[in-house]
């Protein structure tokens, strides 16, 4: 079997658009949650979120081919860019048969939805955009990347909710494990950072209304989260056989050494209350990876500042880790990034790629009143230097979605 290694990264996100901005402000514990102002929430119970800034689509794509893309489809495209200029991959150094795309997304073209939606009703059917299709649906970030950079290879658009990052790059992982392909385009983008998504969102009271104090509002695992905040972005990864990342001479930035899987079998939107499906998809990773629990150096946690999803996190870790479990450290990205749904997975692996090789732990912030059930080490506040080799990272999604990918410092053995 192949070793799968990353060779490549690219971002769009609430903390910045290159993955030097982001990891900076990432470990300085900086929140990227603000009033939004794509729209008026004078209306709304949530007025906040953790939108992208400073993202000009008409000026990287032109006017034409940005206008054919929704929002979600552009991320993914800039990111995917990004990571393959990271890579230092060239079109005559790879066979396009061999070149897949794994890239999903939870909602879609939602902004172009509601655009268009509002033309059928005002202005009638015959002016409804014949371009509304190809932009909504959720495949067309795999399909833009597959076109724009002459991927022949499969190509694969994931939908598993919020966990779609990790399912993307661990089944990308194990398409080059196998032997079906020499490099995967893998990751995840959302743009649901609109009216509509927060009004559901709201009325679910799954969102925080911490309005006056943005940057405090998202808390995993603190004893006064009340929600999570919604965000936007996209993050891709280059995934490479080493053979062929070796023959090339590129730099690698990381491996992928285990992926697993698992649903919770118990409800549309609620996480199991004990984390049965996140042990196991935990579990189910370190296996793949031939790891034992204890040489595990620190969790990149799913955690999305809700009382039963943190709770239910903590407790899937303290069953399988046992008494290991209160001496890693578990970092929790979305307390800055927000909740960027289908996008999640990918950032948060790039974080933790970026914590292996340079030995931080960024912090997980607002950590100011502990739960009781909520009692493991959250590298409170500030973030952390350490000897780090192995880490895994967590991701789940409505349905009861389980996604966990294990990362390692790479070593040439």
């Amino acid at each position: 079997m192949e070793r799968v290694v990353i060779t490549g990264m690219g971002l769009i996100s609430p903390l910045g658009n290159t993955v030097e901005q982001f990891w900076s402000r990432l470990t300085a514990g900086e929140s990227g949650i603000s009033e939004i102002t794509s729209f008026d929430t004078s209306h709304f119970k949530s007025k906040i979120a953790a939108e992208v800034r400073d993202f000009d689509p008409e000026g990287r794509f032109g006017r034409k081919e940005a206008r054919r893309m929704d929002r979600f489809t552009q991320f993914a495209l800039a990111a995917a860019e990004d990571a393959w200029a990271h890579s230092g991959l060239q079109r005559d150094q790879i066979d396009k048969e061999r070149l897949a795309v794994y890239v999903g997304s939870g909602v879609g073209g939602i902004h172009t939805l509601m655009e268009q939606g509002d033309v059928l009703r005002t202005r009638g059917p015959e002016r409804v955009s014949p371009t509304l299709i190809p932009m909504l649906i959720s495949n067309m970030a795999a399909a833009t990347i597959s076109i724009k950079l002459g991927a022949l290879g499969p190509t694969l658009s994931p939908v598993t909710a919020c966990s779609i990052g990790n399912t993307a790059i661990g089944e990308a992982f194990r398409l080059i494990r196998y032997g079906g392909a020499d490099c995967v385009i893998a990751g995840g983008s959302e743009a649901a950072v609109s009216e509509i998504s927060l009004a559901s969102f709201g009325n679910a009271t799954s969102l925080s209304t911490c309005n006056d104090e943005p940057e405090r509002a998202s808390r995993p695992f603190d004893g006064k989260r009340d929600g999570f905040v919604i965000g936007e972005g996209g993050a891709i990864v280059i995934l490479e056989s080493l053979s062929h990342a070796l023959r090339r001479n590129a730099v690698i930035h990381g491996e992928v050494i285990g992926y697993g899987a698992s649903s919770d079998a118990y409800h549309m939107v609620a996480t199991h209350p004990e984390g049965i499906g996140a042990y196991q998809a935990m579990k189910l990773a370190l296996r793949e990876a031939g790891i034992k629990p204890e040489e595990v150096d620190v969790i990149s946690a799913h955690a999305t500042s809700t009382i039963i999803g943190d709770r239910s996190e903590t407790l899937a870790i303290k069953k399988l880790f046992g008494e290991a479990a209160y001496r890693i450290p578990v970092t929790a990205n979305k307390s800055m990034t927000g909740h960027t749904l289908g996008a999640a997975g990918g950032l948060e692996a790039i974080a933790l790629i970026q914590s292996l090789s340079s030995g931080i732990i960024p912090p997980t912030i607002n950590q100011e009143t502990p739960d009781e059930v909520c009692d493991l080490d959250y590298v409170p506040n500030i973030a952390r230097k350490g000897e780090l080799k192995i880490g895994i990272s967590n991701s789940f999604g409505f349905g009861g979605h389980n996604a966990v990918i294990a990362l390692s410092k790479y070593e040439n053995r």
